[in-house]
């Protein structure tokens, strides 16, 4: 599989539903085979307004329709994207395996940052769902492409059981804190994560898949 996440910021003045509507309209048409288009919630930080992640069946499936995508997300009503293409990564599902929040953060590992630490800093990442039961899905992926705010590396997914799961038992949670805010503090030795994030979720209520 090969996947799209966009976050679009919408231009001030522009009707977010109508654009809603229309985006929805030419995501289904994208040819993915897995189509989700969502206002974002409240709490969302650098995350835009409206979340869309689109499933490919493979890379080539996502090029045949990349250029007119592109005309969709640069109309004038979307004011900024932030976004990235990338191949299913390493991730896993609880039972049940649906939650009713899907999660994203885009993230960039500061270049030149060693292998081995890198590999380190996923295997965190990864640790986190065998402690927190409030996340149903999840998959840490390497990022293929990137346009926005930041060059992407990677991009963390989940499915929470609900909204409360993702704001109070993960961000909340010790093994976050503890073991995972290291390689985001600025003020840890371990830092590796330097840039900007995104962190953006919406209600998981796919139109397709």
């Amino acid at each position: 599989m090969f996947d799209v996440v966009a976050l679009l910021h919408r231009s001030a003045g522009s009707d977010t539903d109508r654009l809603i509507g229309e985006l929805r309209t030419d995501a289904l048409a994208s040819g993915a085979r897995e189509v989700l288009v969502q206002p974002t919630l409240p709490g969302v930080r650098n995350g835009g307004d409206i979340l869309v992640r689109l499933r490919f069946d493979d890379a080539a499936a996502w090029r045949a329709s990349r250029w007119s995508w592109a005309a969709v997300t640069g109309r004038a009503d979307i004011g900024h994207v932030d976004g990235v293409e990338y191949r299913d990564g390493v991730g896993g599902t609880a039972e049940p395996a649906t939650g009713s929040v899907y999660r994203v953060l885009l993230l960039r590992v500061a270049p030149g940052t060693p292998t081995a630490t890198i590999e380190r800093f996923e295997a965190d990442l990864l640790r986190m769902p065998h402690y927190i039961s409030t996340i149903r899905s999840w998959r840490l992926s390497r990022v293929a492409g990137a346009v926005g705010s930041s060059p992407w590396t990677h991009v963390w997914e989940q499915e929470f059981s609900d909204l409360d799961g993702l704001n109070g038992p993960y961000l909340m949670h010790p093994v976050h804190w503890a073991l995972v805010d290291r390689w985001f503090d600025p003020e840890h030795p371990d830092v590796i994560v330097r840039d900007r994030i995104c962190h953006s979720f919406c209600v998981n209520e796919p139109l397709r898949g």
